[in-house]
């Protein structure tokens, strides 16, 4: 049996201009050019007007009921602004894909979650175990490739999330034993070439991400430099946990002594062989994988329109009742 026609998609983003760059929009534009293969698909922003775009107001005109769940399939995904869109959208197809987890609010029933990472996944499989879960890993574009040239910077890193102990400890004590270090600042056009010129790769989130109370949902900076040849030092925090393995692509950073990363970064460096890459998802495969989610998402907005009812979760509660919980046990 053939697969039904997919539903055009609308992908929600704030804006798409230089006040939202980051890695979030990166990937949110990247699905929206592997999804414009497979169904009409087109960007929506709702924070801020682009003569590129179609703005959210312009498009929520009132609808019959019974039209609303059979136009387009609504993609949300930018973090504390989900409770709010899933509200201005009730009543039509959408769907959350969920990057990182930790923002504390509840899905309605019936709401797909499409994961960027089984960190994630989790997540929402422990907080909304009744709704759809899908995992939709973010691919490696085909720009972030291994070209085999000279490689004149001994190692990189980038000053965006990295920890206070890489710039202010490691970093010195790198450069007092020679090597080339090199501090990324800001975001970059073409990180690629900055990876096919370096020869290790450090990235160290866990201290941003705590700190800002959410998880690394995905971690993708550290496979783009691999697929580049470098060998990577990094936190395992959160997602980085599903694709990154200790002494097999990766190092970790900061592993118990500051002369255990200064020993093992100088035993790397001199190193023209890449190391052994991680399994890397390419564009192809998320087409393969994308297509077969949205088929599955269009065939349950299908059933609901239909009459069918979304099971219910039990609401998750809130951590302050979860602390008074283990006091008054622990009081008992």
């Amino acid at each position: 049996m053939r697969d039904a026609p997919l539903r055009p998609l609308k992908v929600l983003l704030p804006g798409t201009g230089p006040r939202f760059q980051c890695g979030g929009l990166a990937v949110e534009l990247q699905l929206a050019a592997t999804a414009r293969t497979l169904t009409p698909t087109e960007v929506v922003t709702y924070g801020q007007r682009q003569g590129d775009a179609p703005f959210l107001d312009d498009l929520l005109r009132p609808e019959p009921a019974s039209m609303q769940r059979q136009n387009s399939l609504w993609l949300v995904s930018w973090g504390f602004h989900v409770p709010r869109l899933l509200g201005r959208l009730r009543g039509r197809a959408v769907a959350y894909h969920a990057h990182s987890s930790g923002y504390g609010f509840q899905l309605p029933p019936g709401v797909p979650v499409l994961a960027v990472s089984r960190h994630t996944m989790a997540y929402w499989g422990a907080r909304a175990p009744r709704n759809p879960l899908f995992l939709l890993p973010n691919a490696v574009g085909p720009a972030f490739r291994n070209r085999g040239g000279v490689r004149d910077l001994d190692v990189l890193v980038q000053r965006r999330k990295t920890s206070a102990y890489v710039l202010h400890t490691l970093v010195p004590a790198l450069r007092q034993q020679g090597l080339r270090v090199h501090v990324q600042e800001g975001l970059v056009d073409r990180l690629e070439d900055l990876f096919n010129r370096s020869k290790v790769y450090l990235y160290d989130s866990a201290d941003h991400w705590n700190r800002a109370g959410v998880s690394e949902g995905f971690g993708l900076p550290p496979l783009e430099a691999l697929a580049c040849g470098c060998v990577v030092f990094t936190s395992l925090n959160h997602a980085l946990a599903d694709h990154l393995t200790p002494g097999v692509n990766c190092f970790q950073i900061g592993a118990g002594t500051l002369a255990t990363d200064v020993e093992r970064i100088r035993a790397v460096c001199p190193e023209t062989t890449p190391p052994p890459s991680a399994s890397l998802l390419r564009d192809s495969h998320q087409r393969h994988i994308l297509g077969q989610v949205l088929q599955e998402v269009n065939a349950h907005w299908d059933r609901l329109a239909a009459g069918d009812q979304p099971l219910r979760s039990t609401p998750h509660p809130w951590p302050l009742a979860i602390r008074c919980k283990r006091w008054l046990r622990r009081w008992r």
